[in-house]
């Protein structure tokens, strides 16, 4: 906050208030005060609110009317501008609460665009935090596992997924953490193929992309596999992903650049003939959201001087980041191979949090 110019910070992104909270109910904000944290929520989730704040640590605010006057109220109540989360904060809203604090005599300046304030924060779990994700780790990893040995031709790509979706239930996940893809055939080149009403068959690839919510934190496993007895060029280019994905997790260590890493899997896809067919970045930050810092993917241009009220977010790796790992390749009309695990930056180098065999073919 002080790097960002500001004492006073409104919180409305739903993580951040989680993250800083505890709450996880599925409307609130916050306001980070100098000395506190006030935490503000409805009627609705009184008591869920309370015991989270029973020990002192937070102040707790039930909104009486509407959410943005309680919110204009407390930014109201002190001297200093807030900041506001702008990536968050509507525009719509932004307007109504300058407004109304412009009307309350607080005029032009009550309220400081900030980015990536609390963002910062997340980027290195905590102890707590990496013993969660590890757990989330090892659960998908069971779920994907049997996923792998059920699978055959003959299945429908959205049976397979309501299946992942239902393994991921029974293994304790509060919800899939983003639509479930299972591409199958020449489908597989699409990166984000979502599951579709087509019947997988004998000799094709099939590309299962999943993520499960534990315990608020989510995890993201991927694996292809072949339908039966792989084709050369299949084997040949899960091959060069497969080892594309290993050398960018022997470069994970703390501080070494994201585009280091990244770089790692495109050289060995390049010496493959696959350059062109890797389309997404190397991998991305986990952690209360699916996709969060840090990216990890090419070298950006450099910025010029950040905006006032933003954190600049490191694009180095340090211990305790959790990212997951993924290249592929994808060749329209044909199919696609990507493979994925999730991996934890140590002191010495990168702990696997996903373990999966890493299989060609199923039968």
């Amino acid at each position: 906050m002080a790097r960002a110019g500001v004492t006073r910070l409104a919180v409305t992104s739903p993580p951040n208030v989680t993250w800083l909270t505890g709450f996880d109910g599925s409307t609130a904000c916050a306001v980070v005060e100098p000395d506190r944290v006030v935490l503000v929520t409805d009627r609705r989730y009184a008591e869920a609110a309370t015991a989270l704040a029973a020990d002192g640590a937070m102040s707790l605010v039930l909104v009486e009317q509407t959410y943005d006057e309680t919110l204009a109220s407390l930014i109201a109540a002190g001297a200093a501008p807030a900041g506001i989360e702008a990536g968050h904060l509507t525009v719509q809203r932004q307007r109504w609460l300058a407004a109304v604090l412009a009307a309350g005599g607080r005029g032009h300046g009550a309220l400081v665009p900030t980015m990536d304030v609390i963002e910062a924060g997340r980027l290195v779990k905590d102890a707590w935090e990496i013993e969660r994700l590890r757990e989330a780790g090892r659960r998908i990893s069971a779920v994907a596992i049997g996923a792998l040995a059920d699978l055959a031709p003959g299945q429908r790509e959205q049976d397979v997924a309501q299946a992942l979706e239902a393994g991921l239930r029974r293994a304790g996940f509060t919800r899939p953490a983003f639509d479930t893809i299972v591409a199958s055939g020449p489908r597989a080149a699409l990166p984000h193929g979502r599951a579709s009403d087509r019947t997988m068959a004998a000799g094709d690839l099939v590309v299962l992309d999943f993520g499960g919510v534990y315990g608020g934190y989510c995890v993201d496993l991927t694996r292809t596999v072949v339908l039966g007895a792989p084709t050369a060029e299949a084997a040949r280019v899960h091959g060069a992903v497969a080892e594309a994905q290993q050398a960018a997790i022997a470069a994970l260590a703390p501080g070494v650049a994201v585009s280091e890493v990244d770089q790692a899997a495109r050289a060995v896809l390049a010496r493959h003939g696959l350059a062109d067919r890797f389309v997404h970045g190397t991998g991305h930050g986990l952690g209360l959201e699916v996709h969060e810092a840090p990216r990890v993917g090419p070298a950006r241009p450099a910025p010029h001087a950040p905006l006032p009220g933003t954190v600049v977010l490191p694009d180095v790796l340090a211990a305790g980041m959790v990212v997951t790992i993924e290249p592929g390749a994808y060749i329209p009309g044909w199919g696609g191979v990507r493979i994925e695990d999730d991996l934890l930056v140590t002191a010495t180098g990168a702990e696997w949090l996903t373990r999966v065999p890493v299989m060609l073919s199923v039968h």
